[in-house]
């Protein structure tokens, strides 16, 4: 029987994430909720407290297709709010990185955003009042040290939320990004090692403490950040961009009246950079 509930389907929803938060918010409101991730152990909890979960792997056509199909069947045709979340994160210096890493992050960080976002289209607009939620970052407008990959996957997906933003309006689809800062969740991990012949090896320590083990140092709780994003998803004209964490509105000041090299010397110093600089004159002081 097709659902006459407000309806949203949410990727990446495994234990300790956004995503997880998400579906109990949307739950706690009425809504009617399918939450997906690739495994479903992970997605137990939510199962538990009534919510429907469904298997989804968004970097197979194939899973994208099956899901769309069981939503179609399940409502009616028709999806109100669809949630682009799921996202993986690769700390490493530009120099370190693996090639075939990079293509798998780009496959969830942007590849799956648009072949959801496709396959969907047609449920939203049925819907009347549709809605595409696309989980951004500062790292897309910060040069955040040993994030290049992860930033640039978000800086494409935000050029590719504000076009899709226009596109969909004339059938009166909305489309918000969040620009997330940090939030403590499960996305970072800390077992990451910076390889053996890194030009950056100097700074390892920094690098450790800073960008993997103290990086959600005073970041908030995801109860308080997830439901401002509830909160401005269900009204009826959304912000286009919400800002939205830990040091959000501060990125969102020095990138919108400030040069584009005022991140620099913040970071440089936070992430060891400047002592690297340090090392590395005094190193050719003592071979002159």
């Amino acid at each position: 029987m097709a659902s006459k509930k407000q309806t949203v389907l949410i990727t990446g929803c495994s234990e300790g994430g956004i995503g997880e938060e998400l579906a109990k918010q949307y739950h706690a409101k009425g809504l009617r909720v399918f939450a997906t991730a690739r495994n479903p152990a992970a997605m137990a909890s939510l199962k538990a407290s009534g919510i429907e979960t469904l298997v989804l792997d968004v970097t197979k056509d194939e899973s994208i297709a099956l899901v769309k199909s069981q939503v179609e069947e399940l409502t009616g045709g028709t999806l109100n709010i669809l949630i682009n979340n799921a996202g993986v994160s690769y700390p490493y210096a530009a120099s370190d990185i693996s090639m075939d890493e990079v293509r798998k992050l780009y496959e969830v960080n942007v590849f799956a955003v648009m072949a959801m976002t496709k396959a969907f289209i047609p449920l939203l607009i049925a819907s009347g009042d549709g809605c595409v939620i696309n989980v951004g970052s500062l790292s897309g407008v910060t040069p955040l040290p040993f994030g290049s990959v992860y930033g640039s996957s978000k800086a494409a997906l935000h050029s590719y939320n504000d076009t899709l933003r226009v596109e969909l309006a004339p059938f009166g689809v909305k489309v918000i990004l969040i620009v997330a800062g940090n939030i403590k969740s499960n996305i970072t991990k800390t077992e990451n090692k910076m390889p053996e012949n890194s030009i950056y090896k100097p700074i390892e320590r920094e690098f450790r403490q800073n960008r993997l083990q103290n990086f959600h140092v005073g970041a908030p709780e995801r109860s308080p950040i997830v439901a401002q994003i509830v909160r401005e998803s269900l009204k009826r004209a959304p912000t286009a961009w919400l800002w939205v964490a830990l040091n959000s509105w501060k990125v969102w000041f020095v990138s919108t009246f400030l040069n584009r090299t005022a991140f620099d010397s913040i970071v440089s110093k936070r992430f060891g950079l400047a002592r690297l600089a340090q090392i590395l004159k005094a190193s050719k002081r003592k071979t002159a």
